[in-house]
């Protein structure tokens, strides 16, 4: 049996493994979840009945949370680019980086579509005000972090560029990485041009429509 990823198209987390597959040219079957793939929604539940995606099986075993996933599919459905290192200090720096972006660049940005999706002003204006906050901190930070490295931690492309991708584009859209951060921005861009990550832009781009706080034409 192949494995079966369930997730959506536009979806950052569903991105983020999708990157890893791609990386690896790993064969498996997307399973959308959507209005039109009821089916689709009823075994993703019946599976995980927590209600969050991705999801991967692989032969029937359930695997969930982004990281744990990719970190699954090197052990389980290794290919040539290793998105943890051997070392384990360098792996430690890999999680580290990997977790950053998942909690302090989308999360704020989740918080901001959450306020937009409300229906309430008030809210919606909070919850960006919220988010600007704490993405500009997250950007100088990154600003710094990132200097001199072609990918997040160094030259080689890990689980941390995974998470980073979509959480910076995302970002990006919800909070404008400006002049202001050149060495971000320019990260940002080399990932757009990754062909994992294009793939998963380009898959996304009928859904954009969906982006609560306005999707921009860039990108």
């Amino acid at each position: 049996m192949s494995l079966l990823l369930y997730g959506h198209p536009f979806s950052s987390y569903t991105q983020k493994v999708l990157i890893a597959l791609y990386e690896n040219a790993t064969p498996f079957q997307f399973r959308i979840l959507g209005p039109d793939t009821p089916q689709n929604a009823a075994e993703w539940l019946q599976r995980w009945p927590l209600r969050k995606f991705p999801l991967l099986v692989d032969d029937g075993r359930n695997v969930v949370e982004t990281s744990i996933i990719i970190e699954y599919l090197q052990q389980r459905h290794a290919g040539s680019v290793r998105l943890l290192p051997d070392d384990p200090a360098a792996a430690l720096d890999v999680r580290f980086l990997d977790r950053f972006f998942d909690l302090h660049v989308m999360s704020p940005v989740q918080h901001a579509v959450g306020g937009a999706l409300s229906g309430d002003d008030g809210k919606a204006a909070d919850a960006l005000a919220s988010a600007v906050e704490r993405l500009e901190l997250a950007y100088g930070w990154l600003e710094t972090q990132l200097a001199g490295r072609r990918w997040a931690t160094g030259d080689a492309f890990t689980l941390a560029d995974c998470a980073a991708a979509p959480s910076l584009f995302y970002a990006d859209w919800t909070h404008r990485i400006d002049g202001t951060w050149p060495v971000l921005r320019d990260y940002r861009a080399r990932l757009l041009a990754r062909p994992s990550f294009a793939r998963a832009v380009e898959e996304a781009r009928p859904y954009r429509p969906l982006f609560p706080l306005g999707a921009p034409d860039r990108d």
